[in-house]
């Protein structure tokens, strides 16, 4: 839920009359690749600023919407992109150098660059709504506002008061149906599409809401040996927390049982937060706990989908997600696509759920996350939704990467990505490649490494590895990279080579 004051009467109704915009601009301009047109990209962080401080290098995160800036291939389009803080120029240098066809000198005419220069925790949007003057340039860099539209990496009522502030539609999820992914949102969603989900119970509010909740899953299945508690605006598995139930009882002694124990040994995934804290969190966003899913072989697969501005819902990607954290909770990247073995699963059911999100308004990018669980007996494999974000995420930047760099498609009816050639491509990405020895590199090291050990992306065999977050890797020692390769063997290929080179040349 957004804790920002909701927005006055005229200002939803100016939105609603910006919004208006989006399917004329979808269906005359962006259809045509040489149109003018305009993309201010507001990467802003609006999330709980609690939730955030678990990431580290959390205020380079705004960098991962660099890959916006290759919209720039387009030759009449512009590129607005507002930042907290300046990016370094050999980063910029970097991902100019990947628009193939394109001379740098005329995408960066067509690039825009501002700054709130405010490096404090906040969400970038109040940063660029307090600074009058900074608004007052985007507006003028937007030219034609009939042309133009907002990208933010999540929406509040902050992004829906900047889009009417530019006088520019926000294409992302109508900020008034933000509950919708929440994780009490999510389940209720799924229960709605008849989509399958963990055993669990929603909209908790404090404790003894948790002791009732997990009180209740023990006794309709005795053999439920741990339960898992989500914050509602938790992200990244960061906001979960497991208990064990192994030794709890079986008489009516549980409630107490659970009242004495969840304070003790409940055990929050991130491990910067106290028990307390979470417990304290859950006050304050509410939550819900779910029967955790077990079995040998478990995966987490997700399902990537959009609303177009037109209203049509169109299945963009699947992929398997790589966790960790102490009970593998922990988003750390992704895979592309996700496994042939519940392909097919996938897209149906992130179509049914996006069927109901479509008709309850939901505009914009948005992902599904599952729980896969092999049945040898059956040969199959059972998927429970989990999750669902109404927002760009983990996976948003390395797909518009392959998108974006091989000019291919998600053919749905095969489960992969194919280039106009009609070849094959497979990517590994992570936002989590952290060393403290990386800390001994700065941007045009980082390039420099590149070229020498011939990693970066070719466009001729349209295969190589792309970076991102470099702005955290002095201080971090933290990068994200994208290996893209014909199979996901090949990518692991590039992955394993990546890190040869970064552990030698900082050795």
């Amino acid at each position: 839920m957004d804790h920002v004051l909701a927005p006055t009467a005229d200002e939803l109704a100016r939105f609603e009359g910006l919004k208006a915009r989006l399917g004329p601009l979808f269906r005359e301009v962006y259809a045509e690749p040489h149109a003018p047109r305009t993309v201010v990209v507001v990467p802003s962080l609006s999330l709980d600023p609690d939730e955030l401080a678990k990431v580290a290098g959390v205020e380079h995160y705004e960098e991962r919407l660099l890959s916006m800036m290759l919209w720039l291939r387009l030759p009449a389009t512009r590129v607005i992109f507002v930042t907290s803080l300046p990016i370094d120029g050999e980063i910029v240098d970097y991902y100019l150098s990947l628009l193939s066809g394109v001379p740098a000198g005329h995408a960066r005419r067509r690039l825009t660059l501002l700054s709130t220069y405010d490096a404090s925790p906040r969400p970038l949007t109040d940063k660029l709504l307090e600074r009058p003057r900074l608004l007052q340039r985007v507006r003028d860099a937007i030219g034609d506002p009939s042309r133009a539209h907002l990208s933010c990496y999540n929406t509040t009522w902050r992004e829906l008061r900047l889009a009417v502030a530019l006088g520019i539609p926000l294409y992302g999820c109508d900020p008034a149906l933000s509950d919708l992914g929440t994780k009490s949102g999510s389940r209720e969603i799924f229960r709605a599409a008849g989509v399958p989900c963990p055993a669990g119970f929603e909209r908790l509010r404090d404790l003894h809401d948790v002791v009732g909740a997990i009180a209740k899953l023990r006794r309709d299945d005795p053999s439920l040996r741990r339960v898992v508690i989500k914050l509602e605006e938790g992200f990244s598995g960061e906001g979960n927390a497991t208990l064990e139930l192994a030794h709890a009882p079986s008489d009516g002694s549980l409630e107490g049982w659970l009242t004495d124990t969840i304070p003790r040994a409940l055990r929050p995934e991130a491990s910067a937060t106290t028990i307390e804290r979470f417990l304290a969190q859950l006050v304050h966003m509410g939550g819900i706990a779910e029967a955790w899913i077990d079995g040998h072989g478990k995966r987490s697969p997700s399902v990537q989908l959009r609303v177009n501005a037109l209203g049509v819902l169109e299945l963009v990607s699947t992929h398997d997600q790589v966790l960790g954290g102490p009970t593998g909770q922990v988003f750390l990247g992704s895979t592309f696509p996700a496994d042939p073995v519940y392909q097919a699963g996938l897209h149906d059911a992130g179509r049914k759920v996006g069927e109901v999100l479509r008709a309850r308004g939901v505009l914009g990018r948005f992902a599904v996350d599952f729980v896969a669980v092999p049945d040898a007996a059956q040969r199959s494999w059972a998927l429970h939704a989990i999750e669902i974000n109404l927002r760009k995420g983990g996976t948003t930047l390395p797909f518009q990467m392959l998108q974006f760099l091989t000019q291919g498609h998600y053919d749905e009816a095969r489960g992969s990505f194919v280039t106009p050639r009609e070849e094959p491509r497979c990517y590994y990405a992570t936002d989590n490649l952290v060393s403290p020895a990386y800390r001994k590199l700065v941007p045009a090291d980082l390039v420099d490494l590149m070229v020498e050990e011939d990693l970066h992306f070719d466009e001729g065999t349209q295969r190589g590895v792309v970076f991102h977050l470099i702005g955290a890797m002095s201080q971090y020692g933290k990068l994200g990279l994208v290996c893209i390769g014909e199979t996901l063997a090949d990518a692991h290929q590039l992955e394993r080579r990546t890190l040869e080179s970064l552990d030698h040349a900082t050795r």
